[in-house]
């Protein structure tokens, strides 16, 4: 039975390299489309692999195998590792906004900026840092 890894939607970057990770796809997926996602495989990428590819769907078969498909082909890759790398920036501050700085805190930096633009006020900050 085949698990799907990711379904991508548009363009897909096709990453060959001579180490591991052998091929990495690049692009948005259905899932999350405001964010970018990668498939690194521990593998070397087919030979008939292009560099660009449309709506891809990756599945990971039996026996270490995984399935790339698009509209137009379908390649096999047998990798000893498949990694998902998901851009999760997005969803994580949706999920805990990042809390306000305290007043104190505002105030001190904005006094030490004024202080830094001018000759006096770095002599003064340099003063007070010994």
């Amino acid at each position: 039975m085949a698990e799907v890894l990711a379904s991508f939607r548009g363009s897909v970057s096709c990453q060959r390299a001579a180490d591991i990770p052998g091929l990495t796809l690049t692009g948005r997926t259905t899932a999350a489309a405001d964010e970018e996602t990668a498939i690194a495989f521990s593998a070397a990428a087919p030979r008939d692999l292009p560099d660009t590819l449309q709506d891809v769907m990756v599945e990971r078969l039996n026996g270490g195998q995984c399935r790339i498909s698009s509209a137009a082909r379908a390649w096999l890759v047998s990798a000893a590792a498949v990694h998902v790398h998901g851009e999760i920036a997005a969803r994580f501050y949706r999920a805990i906004p990042p809390r306000p700085a305290p007043w104190w805190k505002r105030l001190l930096w904005r006094v030490v900026l004024a202080l830094a633009a001018s000759r006096a006020g770095i002599a003064l900050l340099r003063s007070l840092r010994r």
